[in-house]
């Protein structure tokens, strides 16, 4: 069994201690969707949603999420982070929106959480901005598909 990094050898919680890493180059993908109905995602696709436009809004939310991580989940490291970018693509045959985040850094630890936060407040910016029009809207699969960088090197979901 692998041991948790976050609790040290008397159980108690604790920030890792990343301070003798090497600074390397990382990278971590993360993806999720939103689900929603079909006049919900017609509102969205056409434009004319009255908050504006709705994905750009929730791709500035997510930028501004991962740069805010470490204020959000307390064992975070603060990461100086380098690159941002959400994907965001309507699927009209699923009634969905689907997100892929890529974050980057050089340091001393990954991005994983940064790029999960990004994901999770981009897709819940879209619920914000449709819940008037779309209760029942639905976040779903989030999850890390890809990470590179550091000791443990690169890795990809099998799923």
């Amino acid at each position: 069994m692998t041991k948790l990094t976050h609790f040290n050898t008397a159980g108690e919680a604790h920030m890792v201690d990343v301070g003798d890493k090497p600074s390397t180059q990382r990278t971590a993908i993360t993806a999720g969707y939103i689900e929603m109905k079909a006049s919900t995602l017609a509102l969205i696709e056409s434009g004319e949603h009255k908050k504006g436009d709705v994905l750009s809004i929730a791709r500035i939310a997510g930028i501004m999420a991962s740069k805010r991580t470490a204020d959000l989940i307390p064992l975070c490291h603060p990461l100086p982070i380098s690159h941002v970018e959400i994907n965001l693509v309507t699927d009209a045959e699923n009634n969905r929106v689907s997100c892929e985040t890529t974050v980057k850094t050089t340091g001393q630890t990954g991005v994983e959480m940064e790029a999960l936060t990004a994901t999770q407040i981009t897709l819940l910016t879209i619920y914000d901005m449709c819940k008037a029009v779309d209760r029942g809207m639905r976040i779903q699969n989030v999850q890390v598909l890809e990470k590179s960088g550091g000791k443990s090197g690169h890795w990809k979901n099998p799923n």
